[in-house]
């Protein structure tokens, strides 16, 4: 994925190339952190109700639950961790 980045006159590169490495980082740190939290609340569901993540979700669409504050929580922690998931295979620690 190419971006262009406009720089005003008067910055260094060097400068800029270190603010936007650092912005990088600190956004890996933060969808790691989230995906590992998302991952403990999955398997702690997931003991608690003896079912997999994507087994509870099968389920839940299909209606096959009820509307227990749990599953809320659960379908959230499902969600999150499929949307980090994904981010940190391109992770830009790798690139960096």
């Amino acid at each position: 994925m190419a971006m262009k980045i406009d720089v005003k006159k008067g910055y260094p590169m060097q400068e800029v190339g270190s603010i936007i490495k650092s912005a990088l980082i600190r956004d890996t740190d933060i969808a790691l952190y989230k995906r590992k939290k998302y991952t403990s609340v999955c398997k702690r569901f997931e003991k608690k109700y003896n079912m997999g993540s994507d087994e509870f979700v099968d389920k839940l669409e299909s209606g096959e639950l009820d509307d227990s504050d749990d599953y809320f929580d659960w379908f959230a922690a499902k969600k999150g961790l499929d949307s980090y998931t994904p981010k940190l295979r391109t992770s830009f620690r790798k690139v960096l």
